[in-house]
């Protein structure tokens, strides 16, 4: 399998053959897509990268727009050209801003934990627009091990808040070991970006993750770090919407799922892959 090729590189291909998970990913994301369409919008990608997941991804936003006083149509098309970047300290700030509501409104060490999110470049990316002025972060997607990272105030932090906040006695002691004597084998995946980054970039983004992770457990200088990336469990936060009247609305032919709105489409699928999950309130706010 090739390595990363180098930024700022222009990749023209054939149409992916995604991984099995970005194919199901990219199933999801369109059924998701569909159920929340943006009347007279449209988007297409012309240049779609490799599954390493570095290059341009040029989107094209169709929107035509009537008007009722005169008749006459008017039609606006604006592109942008998506890359893929190793993520570097001045994303700070971008990355930062994506992460404020990472755990609701607890106060905790998120500047910190942006340092470990810059500090790992071989394994994470970050998007932006191409030649942008503004160099403004879109979306960052990682993956950190508990348990090297478990002496970091921000990762304390970030444990002991989810096990305070689980309620669930049975998933708490599962959750405990995961955290404590098996950290080593997990990775946090943190994936956060702007609601309305275009869904087709979600598969390579995905595909680059588990790719740089796979080639980390080789291609580190140590084999201490090597051995950092063999993970086998992913830890994943996320938000999700739940009716409040989901006791009342099941039924013979309806189940929890049924009461569930993901914000984003790939937790469908994670939802699905799951051995242990729960759930907690979600409290609206700002970390500073």
């Amino acid at each position: 399998m090739p390595r990363k090729p180098a930024r700022h590189r222009l990749l023209r291909c054939p149409p992916l053959t995604f991984s099995p998970f970005g194919r199901s990913m990219a199933v999801v994301a369109s059924i998701n897509k569909g159920r929340h369409k943006v009347p007279s919008s449209m988007l297409r990608t012309k240049d779609t990268p490799s599954s390493s997941g570095n290059g341009y991804h040029h989107v094209e936003d169709k929107n035509e727009q009537s008007d009722s006083s005169d008749g006459e149509g008017f039609e606006g098309v604006v592109q942008a050209d998506f890359a893929f970047f190793d993520p570097k300290p001045g994303d700070f700030h971008g990355v930062k801003v994506l992460l404020q509501t990472y755990l609701g409104n607890k106060q905790w060490d998120l500047s910190g934990f942006v340092d470990l999110i810059l500090g790992q470049p071989t394994v994470g990316t970050v998007v932006k627009i191409e030649n942008d002025e503004d160099d403004a972060v879109y979306s960052v997607i990682t993956a950190l091990n508990l348990g090297r990272y478990q002496d970091s105030k921000c990762m304390i932090e970030l444990k002991g808040y989810l096990l305070k906040v689980c309620q669930e006695k049975d998933v708490l002691a599962k959750l405990r070991s995961f955290m404590g004597e098996y950290a080593r084998d997990v990775g946090l995946v943190v994936s956060q970006r702007v609601v309305n980054l275009p869904p087709q970039l979600l598969p390579p983004l995905y595909d680059a993750l588990f790719d740089e992770v796979s080639w980390a457990t080789e291609d580190e200088p140590t084999k201490e770090l090597q051995n950092s990336f063999r993970i086998k469990f992913y830890l994943i936060i996320s938000k999700i919407y739940k009716h409040k009247s989901v006791d009342q609305i099941k039924g013979p032919s309806q189940s929890e799922d049924d009461a569930i709105i993901y914000i984003k489409p790939e937790d469908e699928i994670f939802y699905k892959l799951v051995v242990l999950q729960f759930s907690l309130p979600c409290t609206a706010g700002y970390n500073k």
